[in-house]
């Protein structure tokens, strides 16, 4: 994260998010596995589980998605708007 601007793998997830919204948090990690190459090394999935967890938490403390429900994510119009996200959750 740069300055609040967000990174590559932030508006990756934030894209996921809104395409399958809402999106249970556990899902998103999913997500990011199934867009990777897959990986012979037993500790792949549980790595991208929590660089899922930590891209969730840096878009929601920039405003580009909340929480709308324990544990379900959702874009706000900030997040939509950012990467030109047709959805229409709030």
């Amino acid at each position: 994260m740069s300055e609040g601007h967000p990174t590559a793998a932030q508006r990756e997830a934030l894209r996921l998010i809104c395409a399958h919204e809402p999106m249970p948090a556990g899902r998103l990690a999913a997500e990011l596995l199934a867009a990777r190459r897959p990986s012979t090394n037993p500790g792949y999935g549980s790595a991208v589980a929590r660089q899922a967890d930590m891209l969730a938490w840096r878009l929601q403390a920039q405003g580009f998605i909340a929480e709308a429900a324990d544990g379900v994510w959702r874009t706000t119009a900030g997040g939509r708007e950012l990467i030109a996200c047709p959805g229409a959750a709030g």
